[in-house]
């Protein structure tokens, strides 16, 4: 069949069309594809950011059901979200739901529906906060009706949000701020309480705030009229105010502390101010009251001078090194022993460079290595005991180093010279040693008792003068102990009490006693208690055995010899009164033939006469000085005194001796002043004068010279008869002295010079004078009387 072009043509036509048609709609079929995945996209991408989002939605119907994302189900406590709000309090509602698992609380779903309800009804919006106890979670919920577009039917959206953490952190934020305020409570009560003022400055430098100490110190009525009044504590000070100088710590933001003078209640005080700032906040500030501080260091200054002066004074040397080794102080005894400069303290000079300075003047001991041996000074720092050393030094010094480590890291080093004490100390053991040496070799034994009662030293003498095992004594017994051996050696056990009170006195009652006992063995010992300077006492033992019989011996010649020269007195007494009866007849009769009564006698006859008158009136004077020298030994001189003035007394015995004098070819110097007087016995004393006299003239040779000197002492008067004879020596002068003495067995008498020196010697001691002999062989005799 044939096909019209035309219908072919329109064929073709309806196929195109209809084959863009299926083209477009291809085409838009694929374009409404590639929309709808991109709108699954979008909406997978808008699910998870939902469900990352920290806020959940749900949405309740007005019928009660519920629509939410199953996280939210965990953030109630449940494994999935129910179907109706009743049923989130957990397996109480709902059949499937596993035992165990815990919802909202009935209270809180109750809560949340009646929410619900009312923003359903009013459309108003509504907050709740709640925490399930099945998840324990803080969650807040904001809820309000949700938009038509996404429920038409008036449900409530409700925006689940979980705080849990920023729950967490407020908790943590109250739990600070309430320490911080009781922290701040505890501050702003130990400010008020302090006992130092405190103050807080705001930016503008006024005061804010002042404690009680500062409102006590000014002497103001309460800190609001401190503030109110801008009442400031310290003065102004160098030009600067206390604002002022708050601001230059604000500057500078570092602390300013000065010490200033200000008065606190009334007194003047020291105080150490310091000023804090704290930022842009303000300055605090307080002020320690430091008046007592400033004492104490003076009071500490004036001892360490008063002590550093002291040290001055000391024999021994002190230095002192702080911890930095370095010389702060050193005495004067310092500075002598180790030879040390002057300004050596002021330089502060090291411990090392000490050692040197001393080290060249030789001052320290020769050692080997001095770097080592100095590093081990050094460490005396360290130590934390004290260091004791001898230093002997090239020049004989003995120095005694004492080096003390102080707390603070510091050394005082004491330097002493101890080389007199160590030979004080050898003198002392050789003086130890002598004196055992001298005690044991002593004739007297001897004892030396503590005062406490013990022997402590003893000779080798003493136990066998008590008859004691020398072993007795090598415990130093108590003198109880000692006692009791002692008695049992004595004659009479009763003297043991005397003993022992010798003892006592000696070493306790500190007084000298002494006393005497015999022992059994026949012997006898004179002892002494003797206190020493030490507080002991000496007990000094004495054998007087051989001397108490030579002493009797002795009692019994000299009885013989008393006898004896009682029988010379008596002898010489008598033959001279019997000597005197014949010689007045002599004379006498010698007279009378001279004077012619019996006649005439021839020329020779009368100088027979003569010289027998001559040599009676010799004799006569003879007997009569043996008679005086008796009587004058015997105690029985006679004397009869009166007033007698001196120079006409002795001119008077000098021109009787004139003739003499001047036959013998002497010369006489008599000096005195007149008025001289004495109280004697004239007769007597020109007898002791004529005496001396004529012994001076005898003795003295032609062309002597005599003096005779009359003086006053502060003793009485003085009567000196010298010449410049031929004088004698001890031997001759001791023979002239005794005149007439007992022989050697008693039995006679011999002369053993002349008689006038022992009479005139005892006619000046029987006027209660001196009579006092010089004389030299060769040169003269000064006889010298000295009368009251």
């Amino acid at each position: 069949m044939d096909i019209s072009p035309a219908l072919l043509v329109l064929v073709g036509l309806v196929l195109a069309g209809w084959t863009v048609a299926a083209g477009w709609m291809m085409l838009r079929a694929s374009a409404r594809v590639q929309a709808a995945e991109t709108t699954r996209k979008s909406a997978r991408r808008l699910a998870r950011m939902i469900e990352e989002a920290p806020a959940v939605p749900m949405l309740v119907r007005t019928d009660g059901r519920i629509e939410g994302p199953d996280r939210l189900a965990g953030w109630f406590g449940l494994e999935r979200m129910p179907e109706f709000i009743s049923e989130l309090t957990g397996p109480g509602g709902q059949s499937g739901v596993q035992q165990g698992v815990q919802g909202l609380s009935e209270s809180q779903v109750e809560k949340l529906t009646t929410a619900v309800r009312r923003t359903q009804r009013t459309a108003a919006p509504f907050h709740i906060a709640l925490t399930p106890p099945g998840s324990l979670k803080a969650l807040a919920m904001k809820g309000g009706l949700a938009d038509p577009s996404v429920s038409p039917s008036g449900a409530a959206l409700i925006w689940v949000f979980d705080f849990t953490e920023t729950e967490g952190e407020l908790a943590l934020l109250r739990d600070e701020a309430t320490r911080a305020r009781e922290d701040f409570g505890a501050l702003v009560g130990l400010i008020e309480a302090a006992p130092m003022p405190m103050w807080f400055r705001g930016p503008d430098l006024k005061l804010r705030l002042v404690n009680r100490a500062y409102v006590a110190a000014v002497g103001a009525e309460s800190p609001d009229a401190v503030v109110a009044d801008q009442v400031e504590l310290v003065e102004t000070v160098k030009g600067m105010t206390a604002a002022e100088v708050a601001s230059q710590a604000r500057e500078q933001r570092q602390p300013v502390e000065r010490i200033v003078t200000a008065t606190i209640n009334g007194a003047r005080r020291s105080l150490r101010v310091t000023d804090l700032p704290l930022g842009s906040e303000g300055i605090a500030g307080y002020a320690v009251d430091i008046e007592e501080m400033e004492e104490q260091a003076r009071e500490f200054r004036a001892f360490r001078e008063a002590q550093r002066s002291m040290l001055d004074q000391l024999s021994v040397g002190v230095a002192q090194f702080d911890p930095r080794r370095r010389l702060t102080f050193a005495n004067q005894p310092f500075h002598r022993v180790f030879a040390l400069p002057p300004g050596i303290v002021n330089e502060r000079t090291g411990f090392e460079q000490m050692l040197l300075v001393a080290r060249e003047n030789g001052k320290i001991p020769e050692v080997r290595d001095f770097p080592a041996w100095r590093q081990e000074l050094i460490d005396w720092f360290l130590s934390d005991e004290t260091r004791r050393e001898n230093w002997p030094l090239p020049d004989g010094t003995h120095l005694s180093i004492v080096a003390q480590p102080m707390p603070d890291g510091g050394l005082v080093l004491f330097a002493e010279d101890r080389t007199e004490q160590l030979a004080l100390s050898a003198t002392r053991d050789t003086l130890l040693r002598t004196r055992t040496a001298t005690f044991d070799n002593l004739f007297e034994a001897l004892a030396v008792f503590a005062p406490d009662g013990h022997i402590e030293l003893w000779n080798r003498g003493f136990a066998s003068a008590w008859g004691l095992e020398p072993e007795a004594l090598d415990g130093h017994p108590q003198a109880e102990a000692l006692l009791a051996a002692i008695e049992r050696n004595l004659a009479d056990p009763r003297q043991i009490d005397a003993l022992n009170h010798v003892i006592r006195a000696a070493t306790l009652d500190r007084r000298k006693q002494s006393g005497m006992a015999e022992l059994a063995d026949g012997r006898t010992l004179d002892y002494a208690g003797v206190p020493l300077p030490d507080g002991n006492g000496l007990l000094t033992v004495l054998d007087v055995t051989a001397s108490r019989q030579a002493e009797e011996a002795l009692r019994e010649r000299n009885r013989a010899l008393e006898e004896a020269d009682a029988v010379m007195t008596r002898f010489l007494a008598n033959m001279s009164y019997e000597f005197r009866t014949p010689l007045t007849s002599i004379g006498g009769f010698a007279e009378l033939l001279t004077s012619g009564v019996a006649g005439d006698l021839p020329q020779q006859a009368r100088e027979y006469a003569e010289a027998i008158a001559i040599s009676v009136g010799k004799l006569t004077e003879q007997v009569e000085n043996v008679l005086d020298l008796s009587q004058s030994e015997a105690g029985l001189m006679p004397l009869n005194k009166r007033k007698l003035d001196l120079l006409p007394f002795l001119t008077e015995i000098v021109r009787e001796r004139e003739s003499a004098i001047v036959e013998a070819g002497l010369t006489l110097d008599l000096r005195g002043d007149p008025g001289r007087r004495i109280e004697a016995d004239p007769q007597q004393l020109r007898r002791a004068v004529s005496h001396l006299l004529d012994n001076a003239i005898a003795a003295t040779q032609r062309g002597g010279r005599i003096q005779i000197l009359i003086d006053r002492k502060k003793e009485g008067m003085q009567i000196v008869i010298a010449d410049n004879g031929r004088g004698m020596d001890r031997s001759e002068l001791a023979r002239a002295l005794e005149g007439i003495r007992p022989t050697g067995d008693g039995r006679g008498f011999e002369r053993r010079q002349g008689l006038g020196i022992p009479l005139a010697r005892q006619l000046v001691e029987a006027h209660g004078g001196v009579l006092d002999i010089q004389t030299r062989k060769g040169t003269g005799t000064t006889a010298t009387m000295r009368l009251p």
